[in-house]
């Protein structure tokens, strides 16, 4: 595919994988962009709140980066660049924040986001210089699954308390969880790609 700045996708051939340059048909790119937009909502809002930052910062900066990816890009790989969850941690333990209200310390780790930001995109001009081989040898699954578990484990504090303490939140809560990792795991292409905003319609 020839790079644009208004891309066109072809409509996928295969129902078990969709490449970049393609789409899945017209329903279930609805559905999938609902489903992205509650995943979104959640990693760029959520996310700034846990750490004390303000989630409109967030939203602004996440648009303007995603801005910018797609046209770097020329649309050929459709992606929304929001927060990351795997400062959370280290900013709570660094500046003692409680949880609530705006961060005082916040200053603290900034610096730290901003040097984090500048080696990604060193690593990306890397990269796009040398290719993709020697960071799959540096990192093979193995690696980046116990990094992934890692930042997972870190924030299971965070997600039992969204369940609340015992009730019908708790239960409904659960449910989801249960729905989202059954569709996952014995659901076809079709539910796989749709599990959470299905188990959130279902719990």
């Amino acid at each position: 595919m020839s790079e644009r700045w208004l891309p066109v996708w072809r409509r996928a051939q295969r129902t078990d994988m969709i490449a970049p340059d393609e789409h899945p048909g017209v329903g279930q790119t609805v559905l999938l962009g609902g489903q992205h937009v509650l995943a979104m909502t959640g990693s760029t809002v959520v996310g700034p709140l846990l750490m004390g930052f303000d989630p409109n910062v967030a939203i602004l900066c996440s648009g303007l980066g995603t801005i910018l990816f797609f046209l770097i890009t020329g649309g050929r790989i459709p992606s929304y660049l929001g927060s990351s969850f795997s400062f959370i941690a280290l900013v709570v333990a660094l500046t003692g924040y409680s949880g609530h209200g705006p961060n005082p310390d916040i200053a603290l780790a900034c610096g730290g986001i901003f040097v984090a930001g500048v080696v990604y995109a060193l690593i990306g001009v890397l990269v796009r210089m040398t290719g993709s081989g020697w960071i799959e040898r540096l990192m093979p699954p193995s690696v980046t699954g116990a990094i992934g578990a890692a930042i997972g484990l870190n924030l299971a504090p965070v997600a039992s308390r969204g369940l609340g303490h015992g009730g019908a939140g708790t239960a409904c809560g659960i449910f989801a969880l249960l729905c989202t990792a059954l569709l996952a795991v014995y659901g076809g292409p079709y539910l796989r790609r749709l599990s959470i905003l299905l188990s959130l319609i279902v719990s």
